[in-house]
């Protein structure tokens, strides 16, 4: 058997877009080799760097409890939302101000050749990475969602729904979040910021993307990958 894992994080530094209410990243030098060495007296220096993020820079996942007061926080969701039974559909052709609809999810399934299974990741590739990252479009105008679609994903069992753009709505003119009200609704979690999912579209895989353990978090950043049978 040949397994083949495909990457669909995308990088964390300085001046990477971001949804425009987080927190910007920043990263700062914490000590040199040189530094470290004149602290402890070894000829043996460690470089080290401090990190200033939000919980929801670049690929992310979202915890209820950062759009609805009351909700799980990151640690308490169940970690099977995370990873397991994953299928992309190719969605390419939405564009902004279009919504993508139910007749949309459920045309790019058909044409995927896979279904949806009780629990598993539903991945939407629109293409939006590759055409637009990291350019002002990424972050301006970009398709998502509306209520009925995710709220149809939802009721087929569908437990985290991700996206190669920053948000899972449609933007900017979704001011009703409507992909993440459904997910409070539901208690379910969306990922934002995938990127190559052109190497997985179409397909069914075994997908990862584990949050760390942040007590209280409202999501957190976390690596991505896909793992395919060739």
């Amino acid at each position: 058997m040949n397994l083949r894992l495909v990457d669909l994080t995308q990088d964390i530094y300085e001046g990477m877009p971001l949804y425009g209410i987080h927190q910007k990243t920043f990263i700062m030098t914490n000590q040199t080799h040189e530094q470290s060495k004149a602290a402890t007296g070894s000829d043996l220096g460690f470089y080290a760097r401090n990190i200033l993020m939000s919980e929801h820079c670049g690929t992310h996942s979202d915890a209820v409890l950062e759009f609805k007061e009351g909700g799980k926080d990151i640690v308490d969701m169940p970690i099977e939302y995370f990873y397991g039974s994953a299928i992309c559909v190719d969605l390419t052709h939405m564009r902004y101000p279009d919504y993508i609809e139910v007749k949309d999810l459920q045309e790019a399934i058909a044409k995927s050749g896979q279904e949806i299974r009780k629990g598993d990741i539903f991945l939407m590739y629109t293409g939006l990475f590759n055409r637009e990252y990291p350019g002002a479009g990424y972050q301006n105008h970009y398709t998502g969602v509306s209520y009925e679609a995710a709220k149809w994903l939802a009721e087929q069992g569908v437990v985290n729904i991700g996206v190669d753009a920053p948000a899972i709505d449609q933007t900017p003119d979704d001011l009703t979040f409507a992909g993440h009200k459904v997910c409070g609704e539901y208690g379910i979690t969306n990922t934002e910021n995938l990127c190559n999912l052109d190497q997985v579209v179409n397909k069914r895989f075994l997908y990862f993307g584990l949050p760390l353990k942040i007590p209280g978090g409202t999501g957190s950043p976390i690596r991505a990958v896909a793992l395919l049978e060739d």
